[in-house]
């Protein structure tokens, strides 16, 4: 029976680890570019060898870290190249995605499209950037999920962990940049809801502004 429960109980411990590590590394506690150890990790998470060892070769498959024999662990820093390709993605996608709805929201589309629209607000107004990424993201996956293509949804959600990191990254360098974004995605909804041709001009503009933001 004892046996039982600690097999069980292995796979949620190596779960927790990979969750910690990452959510470090997204928030840039762990910073891109630095080296650590499993003894580092041992410590900061207070558990042992084998879950993490399971936790970074995930981490590794998903390419937030390099586990080198000599080095140690490695922090992948996201490069240019990555950033203006997930950008370019987003915008060919999501542009595509507007011309799926754009005057076709129903009322519980609308209302759930206001509500996160009000928790942005929200985020905005108390300086959360953490909060305000994840209803930033939040939004853009509505109006992938009521476009009903569900590959498109399911390519976005794969870049969620990186868009999480390069957002917060974004906004550290200047919070306020949260109101602008909050702007930006009420003047969409607004041309969604009205049925107008613009909203394809905003989202490309709206991505391709933040995308600059990060090369600049």
């Amino acid at each position: 029976m004892e046996m039982k429960t600690k097999n069980a109980a292995a796979p949620l411990l190596k779960d927790v680890a990979y969750q910690k590590i990452k959510e470090q590394i997204l928030d840039e506690s762990f910073a891109p570019g630095s080296f650590l150890s499993e003894r580092e990790l041992i410590e900061i998470l207070q558990m042992s060898k084998t879950p993490i060892k399971s936790a970074l070769v995930r981490l590794e498959t998903e390419g937030f870290v390099t586990v080198s024999s000599k080095q140690g662990i490695i922090i992948n820093p996201l490069s240019i190249d990555q950033i203006i390709d997930i950008y370019n993605l987003r915008i060919a996608l999501e542009s595509y995605i507007l011309t799926q709805i754009s005057g076709k929201l129903t009322e519980e589309q609308c209302r759930l499209i206001e509500m996160n629209l009000a928790d942005t607000e929200t985020k905005c107004d108390e300086l959360d950037i953490k909060g305000f990424t994840n209803e930033d993201h939040a939004f853009h996956l509505l109006l992938c999920e009521f476009s009903g293509n569900r590959e498109i949804y399911r390519v976005l959600l794969n870049y969620q962990d990186h868009l999480h990191r390069i957002t917060l990254r974004h906004l550290k360098k200047d919070p306020h940049r949260m109101h602008k974004f909050h702007q930006e995605h009420v003047e969409i909804y607004k041309s969604l809801k009205s049925g107008d041709d613009q909203a394809v001009d905003l989202i490309t503009n709206h991505l391709q502004k933040s995308k600059q933001k990060l090369l600049d």
